[in-house]
């Protein structure tokens, strides 16, 4: 069963990289001369030391301990940490290897193990983590870092739920045992940890018939629950020789233990947690127990995780043949066209997508951050420099204004009406006051003493339309920010249909194209490439359009102006009524009187600007009023139309021509090779998954060959 395991632990969770793999190990953990190595020797059953510097040790030894009662003398194997390979080499050689696998690491730790298995007729069957030990004291701050990497080292490996704790402590008082203390804050119930208090003959002399049970018990200070062990471990004179061969020293010393604590008067049910042989005889049982109860979880895993790799092979070799060079052009268009389809789904709104969602803030911040890098400078990034900066202006917009949703983080259509709310408001706020003077009206005016009306549309066209006209241009940034912004939504929503209910509402090739499109880097530059110079001509066209359609409304406002009604309160009113379709139809005649109506107005207006000399400032007074009222006119105008500019001449053509664009898509001699380049890592990706694959279905082989003669359930 342990060779089973091992196997399946070197060639999945190790070979493979898998950390959340269920296999149960044991772990040494303790502080340092407690006697870890001396209980690891033990195991072995003979004498030998890991030599590790002066820094001790800094890294995992994963030690295999094999009963092979056949076996003359014990033989010790190292493992590869480049091949996985099983070498075997005398001890001697064995202890260099471990202790040169710690010096390399310098004043450094790191969770990557080192591999030793022992073979022989003296140890048991078993697998131990031997950790580095816990350090109270240290001398100089480089020594006081490393004993901090260690420490985080080993509560790594305690938090492992599958880890058992093997806590070594000295035979003393209990209320001092810091190792235990460790343990107990990550295992309060002491589940999944076992005691060992060493060097107990240490002790002998303080235990008497009347105290014994006291200190079995810890005096009160160890939980009943938790499994103990009290131990003497082979020792002799320092400097002197074994005074017998480990073994027997070994076997001695633990007959010693219980005679000795019988001996005292101990009760017979303490007795099964004194000596060493009783320890190792609950170890193997430990064993047995751990990993019978791990082959049903590991068998899960490995078919889960085989599952995982049969997809992955499926997917790479599906890649493959879609990037075959005869239909790789034709791949990318397809994968470009789900792509900008997928796009008007995200338009419309999704629920469940998680990428690219931001809050208004957010999404101004990141806005001014962008353009600040590229200098922009054809347009105003604030509406007004009444604004102190960007944070005075979110204030408004979240406080004052309270722009709807401004606080939660949205994406596609949800975060378009947002915005579309946000460069209205910008664009409320361009203003010609300050710019228009009396000396800007009498040169309008000139010396051919033309009408004021012209005065006014040469003002209008001058001194109006730069300001208006530089607003416009932020709300076509802020469009074009919009949408390239949300290719990384248009790819969460294609991924996230896949074993969704909702798959059957959409294109199948949605889900077999993102992974192209996420797999594969040249499909993914090509597409985004082709999206963004779709969205740099709709900015374009929707500027163009618009800044054509501010000059004619400045050439001729007139006209404009005729679209308006000449009775405000009467228009609000209709506006808020509920009006039948004859009401409807008796109220057209009526506001088609009245916008006719404007021009009466528009004349009485201008005949009350006086055109004496002499009253030339009452003259400039009336114009600049004039001026600012029919500004202000165009202004509202404009902002309750702007959404309408933004879906005709932005939002809708982007939309309908991108899968056109994305259809026309043509590929240069780089992206060839790039595509040549990717078939290369692809084939070697597939054969590396292959492999894997061999590795998986062989240890699930394993398992159910063994399951099936131990636990027949679990071969199913």
């Amino acid at each position: 069963m342990l060779n089973i395991l091992g196997e399946v632990k070197a060639r999945v969770q190790d070979k493979l990289g898998v950390v959340d793999f269920p296999m149960p190990q044991f772990i040494l953990i303790g502080k340092q001369s407690v006697g870890k190595s001396r209980l690891i020797e033990s195991l072995a059953g003979e004498q030998f030391n890991f030599c590790s510097g002066t820094l001790g040790s800094r890294r995992p030894t994963v030690l295999e301990f094999r009963n092979e009662p056949n076996h003359q003398k014990s033989r010790w194997f190292v493992r590869d940490r480049r091949t996985n390979q099983w070498g075997e080499h005398p001890v001697q050689k064995v202890m260099h290897l471990v202790g040169a696998a710690h010096e390399e690491l310098g004043c450094d730790v790191t969770k990557d193990p080192v591999y030793v298995r022992i073979e022989s007729p003296a140890c048991p069957d078993m697998q131990i983590v031997d950790l580095p030990g816990f350090r109270e004291f240290a001398q100089d701050r480089s020594k006081v870092e490393l004993a901090g990497k260690i420490d985080d080292l080993v509560r790594h490996f305690m938090r492992d739920a599958n880890n058992v704790m093997l806590c070594v402590e000295e035979a003393g008082d209990a209320s001092t045992m810091s190792t235990l203390a460790k343990c107990r804050e990550l295992d309060p119930r002491f589940e999944r940890t076992v005691l060992i208090r060493n060097k107990l003959d240490k002790y002998y002399g303080d235990l008497t018939p009347e105290n014994i049970g006291r200190w079995c018990d810890g005096h009160g200070d160890l939980p009943k629950d938790l499994v103990r062990f009290a131990v003497t471990l082979p020792h002799w004179q320092e400097g002197a020789p074994p005074p017998k061969p480990f073994v027997e020293l070994r076997d001695e010393m633990s007959r010693l233990d219980a005679q000795t604590l019988q001996s005292k008067g101990m009760s017979s049910k303490y007795m099964s947690g004194i000596g060493f042989t009783r320890f190792t005889e609950y170890m193997e049982k430990r064993v047995e127990q751990m990993f019978a109860d791990a082959l049903g979880p590991v068998m899960a895993n490995l078919k889960q995780l085989r599952n995982a790799e049969e997809k992955a092979v499926e997917e790479l070799q599906a890649e493959h043949e879609e990037t075959d060079p005869v239909c790789v052009l034709s791949t990318t268009r397809d994968c470009g066209a789900s792509f900008g389809s997928a796009l008007n789904h995200v338009m419309e709104g999704v629920i469940r997508l998680k990428d690219g969602r931001v809050t208004l803030e957010e999404e101004l911040l990141a806005f001014h951050d962008h353009h600040k890098i590229l200098g922009s400078s054809h347009f105003t990034l604030l509406p007004s420099q009444d604004f102190q900066d960007l944070d005075d202006y979110i204030d408004y917009l979240k406080n004052e204004i309270q722009v709807g949703a401004s606080d939660v983080r949205i994406n596609g259509g949800a975060q378009f009406r947002r915005m579309m709310m946000e460069v209205e408001i910008f664009l409320r706020f361009s203003e010609i006051a300050d710019r228009m003077t009396k000396r800007d009206v009498i040169q309008a005016r000139g010396v051919s003493m033309g009408s004021w009306r012209d005065v006014v549309v040469k003002l209008l066209s001058h001194d109006a339309h730069v300001p208006l006209q530089r607003q416009v241009l932020y709300v076509g940034e802020r469009i074009k920010w919009f949408f390239c912004r949300q290719k990384e939504a248009v790819l969460d929503f294609m991924d996230g249909l896949e074993g969704n209910p909702s798959a059957n509402m959409f294109s199948p090739l949605y889900t077999k194209h993102v992974k192209l499109i996420r797999q594969n880097e040249t499909i993914r530059q090509l597409i985004f490439e082709t999206y963004d110079a779709a969205v740099d001509r709709q900015l374009k066209q929707f500027t163009e359009l618009f800044q054509n359609s501010l000059t004619s409304m400045f050439t001729n406002p007139w006209v404009f102006l005729k679209l308006a009604t000449s009775d405000g309160a009467d228009e609000e009113a209709l506006e808020d009524a509920v009006l039948s379709f004859e009401e409807m139809k008796d109220r057209i005649p009526h506001e088609i009187d009245n916008r006719a109506g404007i021009e009466k107005v528009l004349a009485d207006w201008l005949s009350n600007v006086p055109t004496e000399g002499n009253q030339i400032d009452v003259a400039v007074e009336k114009v600049q009023t004039l001026v600012l009222r029919t500004y202000s006119f165009i202004r509202s105008q404009v902002c309750d139309q702007v959404e309408l500019f933004a879906e005709s001449f932005f939002k809708l053509p982007m939309l309908r021509r991108l899968e056109e664009d994305m259809s026309l898509i043509q590929m240069t001699e780089d992206h060839k090779r790039h595509y040549e380049a990717r078939r290369g890592r692809l084939g070697a990706e597939i054969e590396t998954k292959k492999e894997s694959l061999e590795d998986i279905n062989g240890c699930i082989e394993r398992l159910q060959s063994f399951a099936a003669k131990v636990a027949p359930g679990l071969c199913s």
